[in-house]
């Protein structure tokens, strides 16, 4: 009993013996985020969004301390084509002019395995929250470089996005590709 309050005491009196959670900043040029969906009974579209920014921090000894906040500019947007483009920038769909950013901000990473992850988060659409799970890939590079793909799908009304519901599937699939270097000292 009386080593176990001696560690107790000496885990609250020396935090640095505990292990830190170490902060990756999104590499912006090479971070990017694929949407999909099926249109016109089948007719595969896509668009991307890049300028993504945030922060990944990753404790190894503390899943309670793992996050990901991200945000994504709409303006970046690129679509299959100019008329989808400003279709989906319009205010039929992310209404960038209003809405100019999309963010994730994760709640807790669980640990599947060997470089595997389940993400729990908000993503925030048009100033509407909505809960969301992420499936993840932890690729360790060189140094303390780390690469985080991730997939997920969510669907579009539920972010007020249902314009052509006739024609576009309501779910869209994402597929998100971060690339990390480690956050400067501060």
């Amino acid at each position: 009993m009386l080593r176990l309050v001696l560690l107790l005491l000496v885990t609250l009196i020396c935090p640095s013996l505990q292990a830190a959670a170490i902060a990756h900043t999104i590499d912006t040029e090479k971070t990017t985020i694929k949407l999909s969906w099926r249109a016109f009974g089948g007719i595969p579209s896509w668009a991307h969004l890049k300028g993504v920014t945030g922060q990944v921090t990753l404790n190894p000894d503390n899943e309670f301390d793992d996050r990901i906040n991200v945000t994504i500019p709409v303006a970046t947007l690129q679509a299959s084509n100019n008329l989808l483009t400003w279709q989906l920038k319009s205010d039929m769909f992310f209404d960038a002019a209003r809405y100019p950013t999309i963010t994730f901000s994760s709640t807790r990473v669980v640990a599947l395995g060997p470089d595997r992850y389940r993400a729990f988060g908000t993503l925030t659409v048009r100033d509407l929250s909505r809960p969301v799970i992420l499936e993840a890939r932890l690729d360790r590079q060189s140094g303390e470089t780390i690469a985080l793909h991730a997939t997920t799908a969510i669907s579009r009304s539920a972010y007020k996005m249902d314009r052509f519901a006739l024609v576009v599937d309501d779910r869209i699939a994402i597929a998100i590709d971060i690339q990390t270097k480690p956050s400067p000292a501060g």
